[in-house]
């Protein structure tokens, strides 16, 4: 993989300036683009205040760390915090250790579900090394720890599509993007999204219905929702107006017409993917549904992680 990307990078002759090799003694150009200014919490951080952080600061992972030496422990997504609120098998906290009392599974310390072995990058990395990892990974960030495995930074597949801009600039929407797009209608309740979400790996959900201002019987694309909409409603505290009980079937117990963005930004399938990309920064959206020009039916999705995958395809 790093071999197939150096390649890309020389038909450019270097204009991208990413550094090719590695020099023992100095730090690699991953830490040029690695964000410094990392918001941490400790394994006894309760599980909603993950939640709340992640709302309030608009972030999709927190690592984990000792809160005597500073060291990585672990990390924590908002995939794993969706998990928990319904969609998966850390729901199991809830209905099991728990035995559904909901306002003390929340309060449950982080490392209950946290994932202990976090994939990392080291200071001495180079973007090239970063973005090999992260598509034989499959993953959307990670944090750049130092040799005494402390962390110093965190990166996130944005911050490598930046670099790789002109590498993408002649490519075609309709030439990356998922075709095969799963839909909900405004109906569905927080739980049934959250549980489309975990067992599909999506983080956001195209929402299709019939046009209430319309006519006609037919669909079209009424809004859209991602994790990150559902935590905001989670770390706004609206959770807490709907527990009428400890029961956590009570707090998901929404539809998501409530939460869903419904002025939705589309892109057409013959954009190119640097004006995606740059639509996708300067609006702070990492996912955006395609739609047909003629019929504005929607007809697929195209992501961060997409334009990531664009670069080596």
């Amino acid at each position: 993989m790093r071999n197939k990307i150096i390649s890309k990078v020389k038909k450019f002759d270097n204009t991208l300036n990413l550094q090719t090799t590695k020099k023992a003694d100095n730090d690699g150009d991953l830490m040029d683009i690695a964000r410094k200014e990392v918001i941490t919490a400790s394994p006894s951080t309760p599980i909603i205040e993950i939640a709340n952080l992640m709302s309030q600061n608009d972030i999709r992972r927190i690592p984990i760390t000792d809160s005597g030496s500073g060291k990585l422990l672990g990390i924590i997504t908002n995939m794993d915090i969706l998990d928990f609120f319904g969609g998966g098998q850390k729901y199991n906290l809830i209905t099991g250790k728990y035995e559904g009392n909901f306002l003390s599974a929340i309060n449950a310390p982080i490392r209950e579900i946290m994932t202990n072995h976090v994939k990392t990058k080291t200071n001495k990395d180079t973007i090239i090394d970063a973005t090999a990892f992260m598509l034989d990974e499959d993953i959307g960030g990670f944090p750049v720890v130092n040799s005494e495995n402390k962390i110093i930074g965190v990166v996130t597949e944005g911050d490598i599509v930046k670099k790789f801009d002109k590498v993408i600039s002649d490519i075609e929407v309709q030439d990356v993007m998922a075709t095969d797009v799963i839909t909900t209608t405004p109906g569905t309740r927080i739980e049934g999204i959250t549980k489309i979400m975990v067992r599909n790996s999506l983080r956001r959900v195209p929402i299709v219905g019939e046009d209430p201002q319309s006519k006609t019987n037919e669909k079209k694309l009424l809004g859209f929702i991602t994790a990150s909409d559902i935590l905001k409603y989670i770390g706004d505290h609206k959770l807490f107006t709907k527990l009428f009980s400890n029961e956590g079937e009570d707090v998901v117990d929404v539809t998501i017409d409530e939460i869903m963005i419904k002025d939705v930004i589309t892109v057409s399938k013959y954009e190119k993917l640097d004006d995606v990309a740059d639509l996708m920064f300067s609006s702070n959206i990492r996912g955006l549904p395609v739609v047909d020009d003629d019929t504005n039916k929607v007809i697929g999705i195209v992501t961060i992680r997409d334009l990531l995958r664009s670069i080596i395809n």
